[in-house]
């Protein structure tokens, strides 16, 4: 049942996609989004062909603008810490750094090192210790504010 409305469907979502999108690999992310949205709201599948449509090309949208406003608040974030943290650390040397850091819980240890050595975003972060991005800032967050007490 699903095969012939994505076969009828895929042509119209691949054109808007890639009209809305910043490459054909984000083109691919919406659509495959929007479809399991759909698969999750079966009651889709039950309107007509240009109601569908128009259903999968709103959700593509929203999708879109919720993915580069997350996007945009994550880079805001990242940027505010990296310049906080960059300044005290500048002024220590690495083994002074890396005692300074074993004060640390290890999982705090470890965030700030992926994200100020190996310059890893929140979100990849996230996904190496299966965990969200908002709780990998979090974490982030708290030891900073450890380190500054120290």
């Amino acid at each position: 049942m699903f095969d012939h409305h994505y076969e009828q469907l895929f042509p119209d979502l691949w054109r808007f996609a890639n009209s809305i999108a910043r490459h054909e690999h984000e083109a691919g992310d919406l659509i495959h989004d929007a479809w399991t949205r759909a698969m999750k709201h079966p009651h889709v599948f039950d309107l007509e062909v240009h109601q569908q449509r128009a259903w999968f090309f709103k959700t593509m949208k929203r999708l879109l603008i919720d993915e580069r406003r997350k996007s945009q608040r994550e880079d805001v974030f990242d940027h505010t810490i990296h310049d906080r943290i960059e300044s005290p650390f500048s002024d220590y040397e690495k083994i002074e750094v890396m005692e300074i850091l074993s004060t640390l819980p290890e999982e705090e240890r470890t965030i700030l090192f992926q994200k100020y050595w190996l310059g890893l975003s929140s979100t990849e972060i996230g996904r190496q210790l299966n965990m969200p991005p908002s709780t990998v800032r979090s974490k982030m967050k708290t030891a900073l504010k450890q380190l500054q007490k120290y």
